[in-house]
């Protein structure tokens, strides 16, 4: 017979300072390697356009010219509308094209108009399924 008493072992433990010191290490390697860049700039192309004076006093048959004034006031062809909805936009665009299968629709809005004010023209052309638009823009030439 075995009379003694069991001896309680001791549970064993994890020694963490050497795994601190290799994290530490890691940190350190990893801090002196990396490379930081800045991005405070995006580096893009810009399209260029030409700034060669087009005839104005040629026929465009196939457009429908319509301008928005800085008070979000609109012409379709010189001809000014009010509108209640952009469904009443897209009819007026309608009667303004005729029979023209695909017009052209060239938007000339003002520098101090609302963006939502070109968008509702937008959505209007899209809705009359047109998609041919088109901006006017100012170029300032310093000769």
């Amino acid at each position: 017979m075995n009379f003694q008493r069991r001896k309680h072992s001791d549970e064993p433990e994890i020694n963490l300072v050497p795994m601190i010191d290799v994290l530490l290490v890691i940190l350190i390697f990893l801090v002196v390697t990396t490379t930081y860049s800045k991005f405070a700039e995006l580096e893009i192309s810009l399209p260029q356009a030409s700034a060669e004076e087009v005839d104005k006093n040629i026929n465009k048959p196939n457009s429908i010219d319509i301008t928005v004034n800085a008070l979000g006031d609109y012409t379709i062809n010189l001809i000014p509308i009010k509108f209640s909805s952009i469904e009443s936009l897209r009819d007026a665009l309608q009667f303004a094209a005729k029979d023209r299968p695909d017009p052209f629709i060239i938007i000339s809005a003002d520098a101090k108009a609302t963006h939502q004010s070109v968008i509702t023209v937008m959505e209007a052309a899209r809705l009359a399924g047109y998609n041919k638009i088109t901006f006017t823009t100012e170029t300032n030439n310093a000769n």
